[in-house]
């Protein structure tokens, strides 16, 4: 008996020491918030870096911990840039409602949609993944008279944030907002993936026919993280909707996903981060090759990201090698 209680308060104290947050986590966020004083010039390019973050954080549960593949997740983000869209537009016109109400309706879109996708083999998920964005995509060009179809959705303008701060032009007040949400949501990913029931998540992804032999139901753990990533992909679409205050079919487009994919590549997957540290590589060299040539922005793009694959991530990514391997560390 004294052995056993030993094992399990090792393993105890480890669980602890992997989840315990580390300096380079502080040194991050203290950036992010850095920015907010330091760059008032580039508030429109941070929020949507800080959008872009959460929306891969979302893959990265499906995908990094869940090991689902997933080629339509920009459903889940199209999907709660309507909802905020019209409900900023016909009568719920405050942020944080609509947020609350976008990841009650994404999550259940995600949650309806996960019996499917869960049948069958890597592929045939893959597959069903995409045909649910292609799905939602024609809905929202068919219903032209509610989403404004190829037009885009106009009139959409969200009350004043906590009754007091306006959303400028600039982007001050939309940064801000957004980073504090995006923070809120990564701290309860962060205690969701450190939990028993993440860590049972993980050991799906490893290994689903062991799991599912010491009895932990493989599908209701996959349903979870699933409806939990659609919710926060559907709060990372209402946080567009709400702070450009414009929605158009694009949203639901299969490059915002395949963007996705690339993110996490260029990032890493599997320790939460990798979605935030590779929407910002992204969208810096996105938003840097698009001044230089802007004929030919998506070549040099396409070129890196190729580099990318072919020398590997750790020998070209724009942050130091240290500070990734620290934050690779928090899982």
């Amino acid at each position: 008996m004294s052995s056993r209680a030993e094992n399990i308060a090792a393993a105890t104290k480890a669980l602890h020491g992997v989840s315990r947050i580390r300096p380079a986590e502080i040194v991050f966020w203290l950036a992010a918030v850095a920015a907010f004083f330091f760059l008032p010039d580039q508030y429109l390019l941070l929020n949507e870096v800080m959008i872009t973050g959460l929306f891969a954080l979302s893959l990265d549960l499906v995908l990094g911990y869940g090991g689902i593949v997933s080629l339509g997740h920009a459903a889940f983000f199209g999907f709660g840039c309507y909802v905020a869209g019209l409900l900023t537009k016909y009568g719920v016109a405050d942020p944080l409602l609509g947020l609350v109400i976008v990841a009650v309706m994404t999550g259940l879109l995600g949650l309806l949609t996960s019996f499917l996708v869960l049948r069958g083999s890597d592929l045939t998920r893959i597959m069903v993944t995409l045909s649910v964005g292609v799905l939602l995509s024609e809905i929202g060009n068919r219903l032209a008279w509610l989403t404004g179809g190829a037009d885009g959705l106009q009139g959409v303008a969200p009350d004043l944030l906590l009754g007091r701060w306006e959303f400028d032009i600039f982007g001050k007040v939309a940064y801000a907002y957004t980073l504090a949400v995006t923070f809120v949501l990564f701290v309860i990913a962060r205690r969701f993936v450190f939990s028993p029931f993440g860590w049972s998540v993980r050991a799906v992804k490893e290994n689903a026919l062991r799991t599912s032999a010491i009895g932990i139901p493989v599908n209701r753990r996959l349903i979870v993280v699933y409806s939990l990533a659609a919710a926060i992909a559907g709060i990372a679409g209402a946080l567009l909707a709400q702070t450009t205050q414009f929605v158009s079919l694009d949203v639901l487009a299969f490059h915002r996903s395949a963007d996705l994919l690339l993110i996490l590549i260029i990032g890493g997957t599997g320790y939460l981060y990798g979605g935030l540290v590779g929407a910002l590589l992204f969208k810096l060299v996105q938003d840097a090759i698009a001044n230089l040539t802007p004929e030919y922005w998506e070549f040099w793009i396409g070129l890196i990201l190729v580099s990318i694959v072919m020398i590997g991530r750790e020998r070209i990514v724009g942050l130091p090698a240290f500070l990734l391997k620290r934050l690779r560390g928090v899982a």
